[in-house]
């Protein structure tokens, strides 16, 4: 019996991540975006990685490659002043970050992992929202397939009728 109730929370894990990973995706694209109208002068490779370490920053997960810690070393100043201003720049992300980070922790303290120091780091920058409760399982989902949906990451499930379903079996 607990054997069962631990592949389900294993699971469960497994889904929330990549629910984190989806809304890591958005935050990706915006701040790319974002970069792309502010730092006209950059080339669009220069504009993707620096994308790639400010969403890599926030979420505590730096790439340890030798190519992307020189760059994290070389475009440092430029790094802290975008993540600096990101509570003013994607201020429409905030409660998606909030939650994501949020069941992030969740999911490493379930799978016994080290915490990061992403929901600090998020606090500090002013995109934290601590009043916001801890979204449930099943509310993160909908909400990441919500917003997948919207930047068209994900495409949401269709409901069909019982005559559909009844209809593709046949």
């Amino acid at each position: 019996m607990g054997e069962d109730r631990s592949k389900k929370q294993s699971g469960l894990v497994a889904v929330l991540r990549e629910g984190v990973s989806i809304i890591q995706m958005i935050f990706f694209k915006e701040v790319k975006m974002h970069l792309h109208n502010t730092h006209r002068d950059k080339e669009q490779k220069t504009i993707s990685m620096l994308a790639g370490a400010i969403t890599n920053e926030l979420f505590g997960s730096p790439n340890p490659e030798p190519t992307f810690t020189r760059f994290l070393q070389e475009q440092q100043a430029v790094i802290e002043q975008e993540m600096l201003g990101l509570c003013v720049n994607l201020s429409h992300l905030r409660r998606h970050i909030t939650d994501a980070l949020r069941i992030q922790a969740l999911c490493d303290n379930q799978e016994k992992r080290e915490q990061s120091n992403a929901l600090v780091i998020a606090d500090k920058l002013g995109i934290l929202l601590k009043e916001r409760e801890v979204p449930l399982p099943s509310t993160f989902m909908s909400m990441v397939r919500e917003i997948g949906e919207q930047h068209q990451l994900i495409i949401a499930p269709v409901q069909i009728s019982s005559d559909e379903d009844k209809s593709i079996i046949h």
